[in-house]
């Protein structure tokens, strides 16, 4: 007669003979294979972030009137968009900025269309003929951060950036060849311009005004086809006018005439072709350690950058591949001899190497675990424990690849994570069925069904527990989320997976593998042997079980467990364990920003970069540096974030500086960051030039690590403020790179124009603004036609450079009056002396001044230096003597007094600790209802889940011994242990339960179960140590694993004590009546 089993029992029963158990297996290989094969390769997951700048130019128009006039009614507009987390303005002169920040998640197709449809809809918040130009719309999103950089480089003295952009936008077109390519762009070099430099003085000989040059270059540079000629059947095709081709057209253009003889372009004006008046400069400079990568020569060459993006949901290494393949099958065509070219870039090779990498560690801590399998339970058991997690995990990543997710390093570790957990289920089955066989009496046939039914409910339990303990983080919010989504969701599926697994492929491989092995009959195996297991849980644990003798000892031991969780939990709070949202990765590359003070020129600018970069090139682990002067280098996620390819301008500069990679050097990024920072600021306190050192961060990016958002009334006021916060924040320790968005004043200049003299000689004031934003500005009032060039070259008009230093030649201008005299602007205008008016920001409707730092030091967590600068400004007073009020999770609801939001790092590492404890509590309810629901008590869930708080025992002194901060993926660490923990707990009750059921004395099943199943606890345990120990090398992964080590060994070892003695002390009354 058959035994009655279970699901588990039956399930394994009907794939134990079955021959499509093995194509199931191989399906499930083949799909593996398959995602392997055709998931996308990054190295970061991707995060949906779409934001969006919006521009709106209002001419000539004060700091004041865009703010009012355009920046609050646009930003009250767009902050109706659904969606729509966060709206920024930045109020300049002349130009409103808008920046839309949606929620993270939200799609970015919908998400453009709604901001295109709500501008478009509420266009009438403009009055009509104000001046304001229409809005322009530059969405953004992690696919425009660019995925290879090619720089090229010249050391040929007759070769500059002018005719590297030259080379570069040729390349470009080829490059956009490659399929999956996306934005490609140059940065550097000056653009090709007609140069017509007027002489004021001749104009004014000659009687002439800039408009007379403006209507003569734009009246002749016209052609149109003008119809046909039909004679003889024959149609002659007619185009009346001619372009203008080249410099000596527009030389030989007449532009007046002057006593009865034609005067031309030439004689009033310098025209030449050639390079733009620069407003940047790109240069390479080489390192030390440059002949690791290739570069022979030492010192500083001119250079320009070109910057290739991926179009979404391809594969980052391919397209890199095939970019740089192209690239090189362009070299003596495209790109001639004496240009150098270097990849600068190459987020495709970073993202291959990781998943090489973690490949490999998936590979070994597979192996690791087999090999326990092995010295545990033997060479056969090992290969069927084995072939279930190849099998699992085959079918896991083609499941991750089918939900969507990319091959990354948070997917990969994901799965390197859950090897330890994939393989319990595998585990326990085994170990069972290796069990049956020892107890002998039955055939493998009869023994298998019955081994896997025996653990099948306590297993299908403990896969869901430790599914309810991850799968809440899957809905962590923010930046965070997403990013870390692979490894709740992953792990899952996984599990379910493995359970699949250990029920139908296990008990088929192991009737193959195991049915030549003997089997000894009797209870055999040791579990009444005094001298082992048995013997060892009853001299240990048979103390503590005894009713009246031993309640003291199960008290002493109670306080002792308490007193060592409270010890652990302090460790934190006097700053042993180190709380921080991520510690820094080890990268091969940061940036030096540099701001210099408004009004400085570019080619100051660019000294100061020159000076930074000498420095740099001492450094033995740098290779090379790519220094923008006046603009941003190449963007990657963090500047995405942070907008810096809104840097633009003479004032600003950016050092991208590449090191060896890590396998070639001791120090790690931070270190070397960390080591330059001081002679780096030096150099730029000489010049008053605010130099940060910006790492790649290791996770999701804020605008800085410390923000400070200061709020109030009056901008004026919040601006004095901001003053103050800077001073505290500077004087605090471990704080640098402070800076706020407060501009240094620019001397202006003023031409007001003698309504009364002007309305008396006919004389518009526009055509004197006109006039003069042409001699120095330059006007574009035509293009040269034709010609091979991808870019326009424009005709501009303006003064010589020479005569662009002094207002004089300003006031030497002339326009036409109403009688067809020419007037100087002497005549027509006052110069007044004033300055540049300061840029306002806002931030959802309410004016912001930002006060930014970072932290270096032996505590590098922004959290601590913000909570000591918090202590400090809780002491300072604003105006009026009231103290400045400080909000951590919110604006301030009272805009009318002075205040402070903390954001950055702080904000983001809020919210994820927040997401993460309720995500742990829903794991703690739904572990405990699916407990609830087996056992039928409300009382044996609550000891069931007692090891839970035991894993602080392991996890905060683990920290503590290895030095390593509690981060977020520590959390993450501790969160899964409540289910790993569990599920050993439900196998030593359950199976108390069972020897209670089958008469054993409830003392006598307390031990034997502590005996019995110690061996398949200490299994699973160690397997799980075994998968976190591969990450534990990880700068960024190591808390998880620093979790998961320490707390399964300490909490397994206590679990196997504490659940009987609390099983026994809470039940022995109730079952030993029984």
């Amino acid at each position: 007669m058959k035994e009655k089993l279970g699901i588990s029992g039956v399930t394994a029963r009907a794939f134990l003979t079955s021959e499509i158990t093995p194509l199931l297996a191989l399906a499930g290989l083949l799909l593996g294979l398959f995602a392997v094969l055709v998931t996308p390769r990054e190295e970061e997951p991707q995060i949906n972030v779409t934001f969006a700048n919006v521009f709106i130019p209002f001419p000539g128009a004060s700091v004041e009137e865009v703010e009012n006039l355009v920046s609050q009614p646009a930003a009250q507009v767009l902050s109706e968009i659904t969606g729509v987390k966060h709206v920024y303005t930045v109020s300049q002169p002349g130009m409103a900025v808008l920046t839309v920040r949606y929620k993270v998640g939200e799609d970015r197709i919908g998400a453009i269309v709604r901001l295109y449809n709500q501008l478009m809809s509420k266009r009438d918040w403009l009055p009509q003929n104000l001046g304001v130009l229409e809005p322009i719309v530059k969405p953004k999103g992690i696919d425009d951060v660019p995925i290879v950089t090619l720089t090229l480089w010249t050391d040929d003295e007759h070769r500059g950036g002018y005719e590297l952009q030259k080379v570069a936008h040729a390349i470009e077109t080829e490059l956009k060849r490659v399929k999956g390519t996306r934005d490609i762009y140059t940065i550097g070099g000056p653009d090709s311009v007609v140069h017509v430099q007027i002489d004021p003085v001749k104009m004014a000989g000659y009687g002439l005004a800039v408009d007379d040059l403006r209507m003569a270059l734009q009246a002749s540079n016209s052609s149109l086809p003008a119809g046909a000629l039909v004679a003889d059947n024959h149609e002659v095709l007619v185009q009346a006018g001619r372009f203008l081709s080249n410099a000596e057209d527009i030389r030989n253009l007449v532009v007046g005439v002057h006593g009865g003889a034609p005067v031309y372009l030439g004689d009033v004006a310098a025209v030449s072709t050639g390079p733009d008046q620069p407003e940047q400069y790109v240069w390479l400079g080489t390192g030390p350690a440059a002949g690791e990568r290739g570069i022979g020569r030492q010192g500083e060459y001119p250079a320009v950058t070109i910057a290739i993006a991926k179009q979404p949901g391809t594969n980052a290494v391919d397209i890199a591949n095939q970019v740089i393949q192209r690239f090189e099958g362009l070299k003596g065509t495209f790109v001639p001899e004496g240009v150098n070219a270097y990849v600068t870039r190459n987020y495709g090779q970073t993202a291959d190497d990781k998943a090489k990498t973690l490949i490999k560690k998936l590979v070994f801590a597979t192996l690791s675990v087999v090999a326990l399998v092995l010295f545990t339970l033997g060479r056969r058991e090992a290969i069927i424990v084995g072939a279930a997690v190849v099998v699992t995990l085959a079918i896991t990543l083609f499941a991750s690849w089918a939900y969507g997710f990319t091959l990354n390093r948070v997917s990969l570790f994901a799965l390197i994570f859950s090897i330890g957990i994939l393989v319990d289920d595998a585990i326990v089955v085994v170990e069972n069925i290796h069990r049956h066989m020892q107890l002998g009496g039955k055939s493998l046939l009869e023994a298998i069904p019955v081994a896997v039914d025996e653990v099948g409910g306590p297993t299908i339990l403990a896969t869901f527990t430790v599914i309810a303990a991850l799968l809440p983080m899957a809905f962590v919010t923010g930046l965070m989320g997403p990013y870390m989504a692979p490894i709740p969701i992953n792990a899952s599926m996984g599990m379910l997976i493995s359970l699949a697994v250990a029920f139908i492929f296990t008990p088929w491989l192991s009737n193959r593998l195991l049915g030549g092995k003997g089997h000894a009959h009797g209870e055999s195996g040791g579990t009444q042997d005094e001298g082992g297991l048995y013997g060892v849980f009853k001299r240990f644990v048979g103390p503590f079980l005894q009713r009246e003798q031993g309640r003291g000892k199960r008290r002493l031991l109670g306080a002792g467990i308490l007193a060592l969780i409270l010890v652990s939990v302090s460790l934190a709070a006097v700053k042993v364990v180190v709380l921080k949202m991520l510690p820094f990765d080890n990268k091969s590359e940061f940036q030096v920003v540099v701001d210099m003070p408004e009004g400085t020129s570019v080619e100051q600018t660019a000294r100061v970069l020159a000076e930074l970069g000498r420095y740099l090139a001492t450094v033995p682990e740098v290779t090379d540096y790519q220094a923008y002067a006046g603009a941003a280098s190449p963007i990657n996620f963090n500047g995405l974030v942070r907008q810096y390819y809104l840097r633009s301008g003479p004032n600003v500069g950016d050092i991208q500086v590449n090191l060896v990679d890590k396998k070639h050097r001791d120090r790690r990024s931070h270190d070397i960051a960390l080591s330059m920072r001081e002679p780096l600021q030096a150099i730029g306190s000489r010049y008053d030039a605010n130099v940060k050192i910006v790492e790649v961060p290791p996770g999701p990016p804020v605008q800085a690590p410390l923000v400070a958002e200061i709020y109030g009334l009056d901008y004026d006021g919040q601006v004095r403020v901001a003053k103050q916060v800077r001073k505290v924040l500077e004087n605090t320790a471990d704080i640098v790179d402070v800076d706020d968005s407060v501009e240094s004043p620019q001397p202006k200049l003023i031409l007001d124009v003698d309504q009364e003299k002007a309305a008396l000689l006919g004389v518009s004031q526009q055509a004197v603004v006109s006039a003069v934003r042409t001699a120095l500005e330059g006007e574009d009032m035509s293009y040269l036609h034709g010609g091979r060039v991808k870019y326009p070259t424009p005709i501009r008009v303006e003064l010589p450079v020479s005569m662009k230093d002094e207002a004089r030649s300003l006031l030497d201008l002339r326009v036409r009056a109403q009688d067809g005299g020419l007037v100087p602007l002497s005549d027509l205008v006052r110069v007044e002396e004033s300055r540049r008016e300061l840029s306002i920001y806002s931030k959802d409707l309410l004016p912001v001044v930002y006060v930014t730092a970072d932290m270096a030091g032996e505590t590098d967590s922004p959290l601590y230096g913000m909570f000591d600068a918090y202590f400090q400004l809780g002491e300072e007073r604003v105006e009026g003597g009231r103290p400045l009020n400080q909000h951590l999770l919110s604006q301030p609801d009272d805009p009318y007094f002075y205040g402070l939001k903390w954001d950055g790092e702080w904000q983001i590492t809020y919210e994820t600790f927040r997401d993460m404890g309720i995500a742990y509590s829903v794991g703690l309810i739904l572990i405990y209802l699916l407990v609830v629901a087996q056992f039928r008590s409300y009382m044996v869930p609550l000891i069931i889940m007692t090891p839970i708080p035991l894993t602080i025992i392991g996890v905060m002194p683990g920290h503590a011994l290895l030095g390593a901060q509690f981060t977020a993926t520590s959390m993450i660490g501790m969160i899964a242990l409540a289910g790993i923990i569990v599920r050993n707990s439900i196998l030593l009750v359950d199976f108390i339960n069972q020897q209670v059921t089958e008469g054993l004395p409830f003392q006598e099943a307390v031990i034997r179960a502590g005996a019995v199943r110690a061996k398949p606890i200490m299994l699973t345990g160690l397997a799980a140590m075994l998968g976190a120990l591969f990450i534990l090398d990880d700068p960024i992964f190591s808390g998880l694993a620093v979790s998961l080590l320490f707390g399964i060994f300490v909490s397994t070892l206590l679990t196997l004590v504490v659940i009987p003695v609390m099983y026994y002390a809470f039940n022995w009354r109730r079952l030993e009546r029984a």
